[in-house]
């Protein structure tokens, strides 16, 4: 249980990279396709959107077929989605091919924290959990990084075709190394697996927590995708060094899971979202207004620290909000997550161009901070 586990982070963290690795080139796509910033955003939104879509498949085709073989399954073809990225002849094109590419990435998270679901009792999962995430938490990490320093060094062609590579290497990784669990897993005959999705929505609990994982990406990735066209426009930095310094959110994301445990033992989960909200509106009040561009760097720690505080318990919800259809149950989940970090960015990507950037951000800040405080007194909801 626990090298699947390991492998599931590990294509998660790919799926995290790619996800994030658009960020510092918008500049870079703005220029060579002679669009806006904000048009150039459309393929963050895309492969959110997408995210999203792909992943609403993924959940009950593994409660039928097994979530391990469905995840080797479409990593694979992530693969040759992003290799194709490489070829696109205009931003449209972009677009699409991240969107197909997307569909299959989505696979690996919504597949590994169902099998985590599965296999991990209620009173532990939430720090197995947060551990699991720290694959994607590291792959969105290196994202900006990657998306930098590759655009610097070979340009974003050269980037799309490094993440095509290493999505195909984790899916032969995950072939080698679990294909003997996938008959343990076995195929399950439960009629047409799609039919769970109505019945859950029927759930009341269901839909609180979806309406929380759409607000919470909403909120949060609404401002964080900006952050990097505005550190540009502001202070006139390198992609590279906009990507270290948006690394910093995978950095407080780490730590987030290292100390989650004393966490939720002084705080209560409750107290957890609560501060989450606070700590997330500081940090942006404080990357946005700051002189210097140095303070940036605390600044991203901090907002990836106070993110993981809310989301990993949203998280947690989600896998128990309907144990009888538990892999359904967090894809529906993921889907709202991706759907609400695409529409965030396309209302922030509105609204920059009505306010400007730094209003924006506040803004979407403190709407982080306003649900972080919904969450505390609302808890109950979502159990």
């Amino acid at each position: 249980m626990r090298e699947a586990i390991f492998l599931l982070a590990l294509a998660s963290a790919n799926s995290g990279i790619s996800m994030r690795v658009v960020e510092p080139m918008l500049p870079l796509l703005a220029t060579e396709f002679g669009i806006s910033i904000s048009a150039a955003a459309s393929v963050i939104t895309s492969y959110a959107f997408a995210a999203g879509v792909g992943t609403l498949a993924y959940g009950p085709l593994g409660d039928r077929f097994g979530k391990l073989r469905m995840a080797t399954a479409a990593l694979f073809c992530a693969g040759a989605g992003s290799l194709a990225c490489a070829l696109a002849p205009n931003v449209g094109a972009l677009a699409a091919l991240r969107f197909v590419t997307a569909v299959f990435a989505s696979s690996s998270m919504t597949l590994g924290m169902a099998y985590i679901g599965d296999r991990v009792p209620l009173a532990e999962r939430q720090p197995v959990i947060a551990r699991f995430i720290g694959g994607t938490i590291i792959g969105q990490s290196l994202g900006p990084l990657v998306g930098g320093a590759f655009t610097d060094l070979f340009g974003w062609r050269g980037t799309m075709l490094f993440l095509g590579a290493i999505f195909l290497a984790v899916s032969a990784i995950l072939l080698l190394r679990t294909h003997s669990q996938w008959e343990a897993e076995g195929a399950k005959p439960l009629g047409n697996p799609f039919t769970a999705y109505p019945d859950l929505l029927r759930i009341p609990r269901v839909r609180y927590v979806l309406a929380t994982a759409f607000a919470d990406t909403f909120l949060f990735f609404g401002a964080y995708s900006f952050l990097g066209p505005f550190l540009k426009l502001k202070f006139d930095l390198s992609l590279t060094l906009i990507g270290i310094i948006l690394a910093g959110f995978g950095v407080g994301g780490v730590l987030y899971t290292l100390a989650v445990r004393r966490l939720l033992h002084a705080l209560g989960q409750r107290g957890l979202v609560a501060a989450g909200g606070a700590i997330c509106a500081c940090g942006y009040l404080l990357a946005t207004l700051t002189p210097v561009w140095q303070v940036t760097i605390p600044s991203t720690i901090v907002l990836g620290f106070a993110f993981y505080m809310l989301h990993n318990t949203v998280q947690t919800k989600a896998t128990e909000m309907a144990p009888q259809s538990r892999g359904a149950a967090v894809a529906i989940y993921s889907c709202f997550w991706s759907l609400g970090q695409a529409s965030g960015v396309a209302a922030m990507g509105f609204g920059v161009g009505l306010v400007g950037y730094t209003p924006g951000i506040l803004a979407f800040g403190a709407g982080f901070f306003m649900l972080g405080l919904w969450m505390r007194y609302n808890l109950h909801r979502l159990s």
